[in-house]
């Protein structure tokens, strides 16, 4: 397995905002994480990649525990994060973005400027965009230089923050569509987004999030014709 979550809890000051989750992801695989606003989906993410502390429980990759090692090392193993609201870095360049996915991971000339091709080549608008500022980029824009940024670090494990918050249809199905194209490349991605029809459509299993507890899991299928997850958030 390449990402075990095992009885997570994790605090905000006296608030329990995790209480005691537990999941997986595969090999391969995409996972989404669905529930409501406040049900703890991007606070998982954080602390996943090593932002937020662990109260109790375990986070392993590839076996190894990594509940306590710092976020740059989580990078160099693999894991990296488009953050819910792009995070962006608005006065730096398109390009400089891009290059500042690197930072962490080091390697040569060579392999970034194949690393920066691949990416071009799922975003061609970033590369029509590469001198300008990020923050004078459309949203659509700017989620793209998000997870082009994430692609250049190298990721075994993508991690996804509400990837079509505030685009317009047309474009939550283009980013939709290049999620499964980086999956079938061999990365796997863990997925939180709103848009829980979507989600669950483009995932092989999922787990629903209420109040920092899991409280359904099963394929994306499964949950997508259960009659409480329809009703809850899939609009009937």
């Amino acid at each position: 397995m390449l990402l075990e979550v095992n009885d997570l809890h994790v605090f905000y000051g006296r608030i329990e905002a995790i209480k005691g989750i537990s999941f997986t992801v595969g090999e391969g695989e995409i996972v989404t994480l669905i529930g409501a606003n406040g049900a703890g989906k991007t606070t998982t993410m954080r602390t996943i990649s090593g932002v937020r502390p662990v109260a109790q429980g375990s986070i392993k990759f590839e076996g190894q525990d990594i509940t306590k090692m710092a976020p740059h090392d989580r990078v160099k193993l693999g894991i990296c994060q488009a953050p819910e609201g792009r995070g962006i870095f608005p006065g730096m360049t398109v390009r400089e973005n891009l290059d500042m996915g690197t930072y962490v991971r080091g390697g040569n000339a060579a392999e970034k400027a194949a690393d920066l091709e691949h990416v071009f080549h799922l975003f061609p608008r970033l590369q029509e965009r590469i001198t300008q500022l990020g923050g004078t980029l459309s949203g659509g824009e700017q989620q793209m230089l998000a997870i082009g940024r994430a692609l250049m670090s190298r990721p075994r494990l993508l991690l996804l923050d509400e990837p079509s918050m505030g685009l317009a249809p047309m474009l939550i199905a283009q980013i939709f569509e290049i999620i499964k194209q980086i999956n079938s490349e061999g990365i796997s991605v863990l997925l939180v987004e709103q848009n829980a029809t979507q989600a669950l459509r483009t995932a092989r299993r999922g787990y629903v999030l209420e109040t920092g507890h899991v409280v359904k899991e099963g394929s994306g299928q499964l949950l997508l014709d259960d009659p409480a997850v329809r009703a809850a958030y899939l609009g009937g």
